[in-house]
């Protein structure tokens, strides 16, 4: 049984209930709606409350009434880790009061009997005011009991200042309470990174020669220059020698193959080890810091996985399965088979102390300087695995970010990123059309995935040549990378392959051929084109651009024509506008016409409009609701600063 006369409902955001947390990063804003009703005629208030898990006094902003009982407010989140907030309202009595006697006053009512209940709402709100305050409250109080001063009672009574008294200072008698909710807040790299990925054992000037973290040192510029702020690294670990992979997935090795990095352990150590042909601790610390100085962080990878000869297989062999024949199960995903890997038995009776080592294995990482992991298929392992793995490490060390690599099926890798993943693969490496692109990001960043999957979008990776990039010509590729650059805050790309337009693949496969998972290959790293000179604009760009630094701001634009699309994105302030217009056809010139979104933009129709594309320099006014726009192979993107 209860006093309370609230119902709070419909709050939003909130993921199932509030059984996982939503996602934010320092300085974002969460725009909270709820339901809020009372039973009656009776005026109702309503606040979220909110405060950082380092606070012990919860801070309140009011809800609005947006109509039809659903009331709005917006806090920010100003420091990282988790946050609480909930929603309260109650039946507000003292501004219930002023609403009844300013209705009685219009109908001509004689309300003294009203002005003498007034005063016990005076009473209950001048303890909580200045002495100002207290002086004016004192003296309304007179005013309201003296039958003398009537008509001044009654202006007093329905001021706005007393409203505004009431308002700023509610009793909150009986005030009911939502559920308390969740969010965890991330520095802004969560939100806004641009990953380069490429093999350090390739890294070597010379043909035919492992390269070495001091090879990967030399190659930092480079990176660096082309505005990446990510360096990913496939496991540097010692690479398992038994059933160890040959070049193109041979199933047996040839002498002097270097085998698969995801095939990790050997004699020469195991997930807390390096190849040694890398180099030393010392190098790859070394290698860490110039990285740092020059505003890269060096992300690693985590593959809980081993080769068969892994240290682990000798001291802990309950961690793995034995077929009934007493052979080792290796991995597969039929048809595929992993010969060269083991993977972990996670139903082991002694999974508690799997657990802590693996736990173990990040911590080692991170005591280098490692803020950054990308995780080899972290939908072969059980979930609660890893809300526990990223939770313990967030405790200790709130920078690091983990990104899952999960190309599964939706909902596991939603499950992975409502587990605590900071960012996501996505399907973006298969979507080509327009119809196909605009439906995902609506996806994205209209429902609920907004919330928490904060998507990642990578063109290709080692794992994945599509068949749109096979033979690709340049233009294809300048296509894939702006669309990447432009429609996501974070983005990957696996080079230099990607850059030199390597696209051979394995016929009827998405896959490369002479794959650099299976060999050393040799680059000339000094080489530039012409892509990898808009790869540089391009990611200069969205250095200098903060509305590319988030991917939910996004409008669709009208734009009649399937081989043409155009977006409209803005940052949270809407100090910072842009207008992004793609080609999608790599052969032939495209144009149509295309309508600026006026009421986005927030400006009357036939407003004069001036827009600077940001890779060409080119600079172009706009008087009209639908503008002509042409694009060709040569350059096939636009993105146009907005200028009103």
């Amino acid at each position: 049984m209860t006093r309370e006369r609230i119902v709070i409902e419909n709050v939003e955001p909130q993921l199932q209930g509030g059984d996982f947390f939503i996602k934010r990063v320092v300085g974002e804003l969460i725009h909270v709606t709820a339901d809020v009703l009372g039973d009656g005629h009776d005026v109702i208030d309503a606040e979220i409350c909110f405060k950082s898990e380092h606070d012990k006094i919860w801070k309140t902003e009011r809800l609005e009434h947006q109509g039809n009982d659903r009331y709005a407010a917006t806090f920010v989140v100003e420091q990282q880790g988790f946050y609480e907030y909930k929603v309260r309202g109650w039946v507000d009595h003292a501004l219930n009061w002023q609403h009844g006697t300013e209705a009685k006053l219009k109908d001509g009512q004689y309300i003294k009997s009203e002005l003498l209940d007034g005063v016990q709402y005076l009473d209950a709100v001048v303890k909580k005011l200045d002495e100002d305050g207290k002086h004016y409250v004192k003296m309304l109080k007179e005013v309201f009991q003296d039958e003398n001063r009537y008509d001044e009672a009654c202006s007093y009574a329905v001021s706005h200042d007393l409203h505004r008294i009431f308002k700023d200072h509610p009793e909150r008698k009986f005030a009911h309470e939502s559920k308390t909710l969740q969010v965890y807040v991330d520095r802004e790299k969560a939100r806004f990174s641009t990953w380069y990925e490429f093999f350090p054992r390739s890294a070597s000037k010379q043909p035919g020669q492992h390269g070495t973290f001091k090879d990967c040192e030399r190659l930092l510029p480079r990176v660096a220059n082309m505005g990446f702020d990510t360096l990913y690294f496939p496991p540097i670990h010692p690479i398992g020698e038994v059933n160890r992979k040959g070049k193109n997935n041979a199933t047996n090795a040839e002498e002097g193959d270097s085998g698969v990095p995801w095939g990790i352990g050997s004699r020469f150590g195991g997930h807390k080890s390096i190849h040694p042909e890398l180099g030393s601790e010392e190098d790859f610390k070394n290698l860490i810091k110039h990285a740092e100085s020059l505003g890269i962080e060096v992300a690693m990878d985590l593959a809980f996985q081993a080769a068969p000869d892994h240290p682990y297989l000798k001291e802990h062999p309950e961690w793995f399965r034995k077929r009934p024949d007493g052979t080792m199960q290796y991995a597969e995903n039929p048809p595929k088979k992993y010969q060269d890997i083991v993977n972990f038995y996670w139903e082991s009776e002694d999974y508690k102390n799997l657990w802590k080592e693996l736990l173990s294995v990040a911590f080692h990482w991170i005591d280098f300087g490692v803020k950054v992991f990308r995780v080899d298929n972290p939908h072969t392992k059980p979930y609660y695995f890893w809300n526990w793995f990223i939770a313990e490490i967030k405790k200790k060390h709130p920078d690091v970010l983990f990104l899952a690599e999960a190309f599964s099926r939706p909902k596991v890798m939603q499950q992975l990123a409502k587990q605590g993943y900071s960012q996501s693969y996505t399907y973006f490496t298969w979507r080509t059309s327009k119809h196909e692109l605009v439906e995902y990001m609506t996806e994205l960043t209209q429902s609920k995935m907004r919330e928490y999957f904060r998507p990642n979008f990578w063109p290709n990776t080692p794992d994945i040549n599509p068949y749109h990039l096979q033979g690709a010509n340049e233009a294809q590729h300048i296509i894939r990378y702006a669309l990447a650059a432009t429609l996501s805050s974070n983005i990957g790309l696996y080079g230099p392959v990607y850059e030199f337009m390597v696209t051979e693949g394995v016929p009827g496969k998405e896959e490369y051929m002479n794959s650099e998972k299976y060999q050393i290959s040799h680059w000339d790293w000094n080489q530039e084109n012409k892509l990898t000179r808009l790869i540089t604009k391009i990611n200069w760009i969205r250095k200098q651009q903060p509305a590319l630094q988030q991917t939910n701001n996004i409008q669709f634009c009208e734009l009649h024509h399937e081989g043409l699309m155009a977006y409209y994105k803005w940052d949270q302030d809407q100090n910072n506008e842009l207008l992004i217009v793609v080609s999608l056809d790599p052969y032939y010139k495209q144009a149509g016409n295309l309508r600026l979104p006026y009421e986005k933009i927030n400006i009357a129709p036939g407003s004069q409009v001036v827009v600077k594309d940001l890779i060409t320099d080119s600079t172009y006014t706009w008087n009209q609701e639908w503008n002509y726009v042409e694009l060709h192979p040569a350059l096939p993107v636009h993105i146009f600063q907005i200028y009103k």
